[in-house]
């Protein structure tokens, strides 16, 4: 599991592609730093897993799956991506729960700068807008963001980067047109499936109870 607080700016430096499937090799000494094989290393938001590493860089295989649902499947040698490793039990929850399962991507529509912040307007699947809520949170490459606006109308939200995440995060450098890997919260997910199966009463009913005769 991870917050969303991006850790180091990384730069990929090879690209192997497959039938089905890729290998990527990404330069990020401080992540890379205590990575052992096995570990769990979100690149742009979407959880690898460790295959090989020399304590500057690190392998990923990614499948095809991962491909098709996140902008990995353009990335390219030289490119920046944001990483994070996994939260240690005992570490401090930055951001909120970001799971490293990418839903989809969205794309950049406008960015609007302001007096020490930037907003950025977001495209939105459709199939993800109903989990997007104004005051909510949102993974964007990897970021824990709050939705500052939502336009339902238009399939967009927005969200407002402060300095900090502009000067260490992919995010400041993100143009219109292009696009971003996208999670929601799992929660929503969690509260929909069960009301779609019918395991939470209406609000006002008594759930789990026996009345006594």
């Amino acid at each position: 599991m991870f917050t969303g607080i991006v850790e180091e700016l990384g730069r990929v430096v090879a690209v192997e592609h497959g039938a089905q499937s890729a290998r990527l090799t990404v330069a990020g000494p401080l992540v890379a730093a205590d990575a052992v094989h096995g570990s769990s290393i979100a690149v742009d938001g979407v959880c690898l897993t460790v295959v090989e590493h020399d304590g500057e860089r690190f392998t990923v295989d990614v499948m095809q799956e991962t491909l098709r649902r996140s902008s990995l499947a353009d990335v390219a040698p030289g490119q920046r991506v944001n990483l994070e490793r996994a939260m240690p039990a005992d570490g401090r929850f930055g951001g909120h729960v970001v799971q490293g399962h990418v839903d989809g991507t969205g794309r950049v529509v406008s960015r609007e700068p302001g007096e020490r912040w930037d907003v950025v307007t977001i495209a939105v699947p459709p199939a993800l807008s109903p989990y997007v809520v104004e005051k909510g949170s949102i993974t964007v490459d990897g970021v824990s963001l709050t939705v500052s606006a939502l336009d339902d109308a238009a399939g967009t939200f927005s969200v407002s980067l402060i300095p900090t995440t502009l000067a260490l995060t992919t995010l400041g450098h993100r143009a219109v047109g292009d696009p971003v890997n996208l999670e929601v919260d799992v929660l929503a997910k969690y509260v929909e499936r069960l009301l779609r199966a019918g395991a939470v009463a209406p609000a006002g009913s008594a759930v789990g109870a026996e009345v006594a005769s």
